[in-house]
């Protein structure tokens, strides 16, 4: 816990805390952790202190609890195995009628205290345009086919739907606000004081973890409230979540005009071809670290090895499965080069290329999210002023028809657009402020792990790359504080052709509580058996269990030329030179 920011919660928070249940003695116990950030120490487990039933009278300013109850032990199940008793706490914050559109929004949220709690506190992020109360078990950072989660190992875990319930939200401007950063600064404080009411003392160590959306609401908060968290977990971040949302649209209007059938997108691209690209890369990247293995861990040299015009066949009559053709390649190209203007000004990072492109994840992500919720995100919250008729986008149709007219040269600019209702623009509420600059994270001791798929068709790793050697770049000592990992042939979050379940969580906690950084940690394949359920695009050659080490980058795996090539610990983390 931080020491700063606990004595300003303890000044303005102790009248509500005794109120609600917490004395003296609390106060007194809860002091005792205020250096762990200096001297690493588990967190101490507590009890609930009071019944669920209780929580009901638990009061906040600018809070409304509209429900409490309690979950049976195995009412909820995670891979087979039961989740303990614990409390459910649903309630709002800060209602009101908007001034813009007249619709009456709070800020939602959904509290699960385990009866047996482990000492730790969690802010669950959620994905895409929130505006849903996802359930509060941190399942979504738990990686593919999760065999725990954090509310199973006894985590308090809050989530919210970020400051709205509507479709249209993005033409309030408070409700963007709330989406991009404000929800979880009015619900931490919150958050914390029902966690003491419950068990009778603050958190020990406090965790905000979310995928996508989430990784990046991740990111933000590391960067505007890092003093209120000791670690931090973001998982195929959307950084740059607007101008992805335009790469999107970027890529829908490449792929229409090669499409035969222009209301199905992948048949401008469909599996067979994707294969051939797939095998083309690894034809030339697979053994670059050492062993041809199915998998591309080097992905700068991958980048210098592969060239899609050269090493793809061209057709010579026509599509048959075996080869692109030459307007495919150009296209596939520029998608993977990056979005740009008509005058070619790069809008969004480039991609790298790897042989999860062939996963169904990202199919789904490249031709029916581009026209589905992609142009939603764009014309409801990332543009300012918003589309004018926002109702046109609730149909399928209408999306669809937004995406592939969608003027990019004449709308892209208005990311970063305000006026006198919106005066804050999409990449100011979405981004950190300084995004290299995590000086506050970094002196307050807290710790950031930042991870993400190379087949990710959504948010490209080459942009949290690029973005990660600017900290490195700006901060000698950068390892110290954040870590990156990448993890090849997987999609947004998880599945493609990977080995996709994983424990990142636990590698965190250590970081933390105990000071031992994470150099790597282990990821399994769900093959046949696997009690997270079964990946089923894992190759046939693959060993059902294989388990990889996921490095801290600039390090990857490498095999060490002895041992089970299936098994993780016949590879070493090394920095390949190039």
């Amino acid at each position: 816990m931080k020491y700063h920011h606990f004595m300003k919660t303890l000044v303005l928070l102790a009248p509500m805390w005794v109120a609600g249940g917490a004395n003296a003695q609390n106060i007194q116990n809860a002091q005792q952790g205020v250096w762990h950030h200096h001297h690493p120490s588990p967190a101490v487990g507590a009890k609930l202190s009071r019944d669920c039933a209780s929580l009901s009278s638990f009061e906040f300013p600018n809070t409304t609890i509209t429900g409490v109850s309690t979950v049976a032990k195995g009412e909820l199940q995670i891979a087979g195995k039961d989740v303990g008793e614990h409390c459910l706490v649903e309630g709002k914050m800060f209602e009101r009628v908007s001034s813009v559109d007249g619709e009456t929004y709070a800020i939602g949220f959904e509290m699960r205290l385990p009866k047996d709690w482990n000492g730790r506190f969690m802010y669950q992020a959620n994905g895409g345009l929130d505006g849903n109360l996802i359930q509060a078990d941190g399942i979504e950072i738990s990686g593919g086919g999760p065999l725990n989660h954090p509310l199973y190992k006894g985590f308090a875990i809050i989530s919210s739907d970020a400051g709205h319930s509507n479709f249209a939200f993005g033409v309030d401007p408070q409700a963007r606000l709330d989406y991009g950063y404000q929800a979880e600064q009015k619900l931490t404080p919150m958050a914390k004081l029902l966690v003491a009411t419950a068990y009778g003392k603050l958190p020990d160590y406090s965790y905000f973890a979310g995928g996508s959306n989430g990784g990046r609401h991740t990111m933000v908060a590391a960067s505007r409230m890092p003093e209120q968290y000791d670690g931090f977990l973001a998982l195929s971040p959307g950084f740059h979540l607007p101008k992805a949302a335009i790469a999107q649209l970027y890529a829908a209007q490449r792929f229409a005009e090669i499409a035969p059938d222009k209301n199905d997108l992948s048949t401008a691209f469909n599996d067979m071809e994707r294969r051939v690209v797939a095998d083309a890369i690894l034809a030339k990247c697979d053994a670059l670290d050492g062993l041809a293995d199915g998998m591309v861990f080097d992905t700068k040299g991958c980048e210098a090895a592969f060239d899609l015009q050269r090493d793809v066949p061209v057709c010579e009559s026509g599509r048959d499965g075996t080869c692109l053709t030459q307007e495919q390649k150009d296209a596939v190209d520029d998608i993977f080069s990056g979005a740009r203007t008509s005058k070619g000004q790069l809008i969004y990072s480039p991609f790298v290329y790897d042989p999860g492109l062939m996963s169904w994840l990202w199919g789904a992500q490249k031709f029916t999210s581009t026209v589905t919720l992609d142009p939603v995100a764009v014309g409801t919250v990332f543009m300012t002023p918003p589309y004018e008729h926002p109702e046109e986008l609730e149909t399928p149709e209408g999306a669809r028809k937004f995406a592939l007219n969608f003027d990019i040269d004449n709308n892209v600019h208005r990311i970063f657009k305000t006026t006198d209702v919106y005066r804050d623009s999409s990449m100011s509420f979405m981004t950190p402020p300084d995004e290299t600059n995590l000086s506050r994270l970094k002196y307050s001791g807290g710790k950031m792990m930042v991870i993400i798929g190379d087949a990710d068709a959504m948010f490209s790793s080459k942009d949290t790359e690029v973005w990660y050697d600017k900290v490195r770049a700006r901060n000698y000592d950068a390892r110290s504080f954040v870590r990156f990992f990448r993890i090849p042939g997987m999609g947004h979050t998880r599945s493609g052709i990977a080995a996709d379940q994983y424990d990142s969580i636990d590698k965190l906690v250590e970081w933390v509580e105990q000071g031992i950084a994470p150099d790597s940690f282990i990821t399994q394949a769900r093959g046949e058996g696997n009690p997270g359920g079964v990946n089923r695009e894992i190759p046939a050659d693959w060993a059902a269990d294989r388990t990889r080490p996921i490095c801290a980058y600039p390090n990857v795996a490498v095999y060490s030329g002895f041992g089970d090539s299936e098994k993780a610990d016949s590879f070493v983390c090394k920095e390949i030179t190039h």
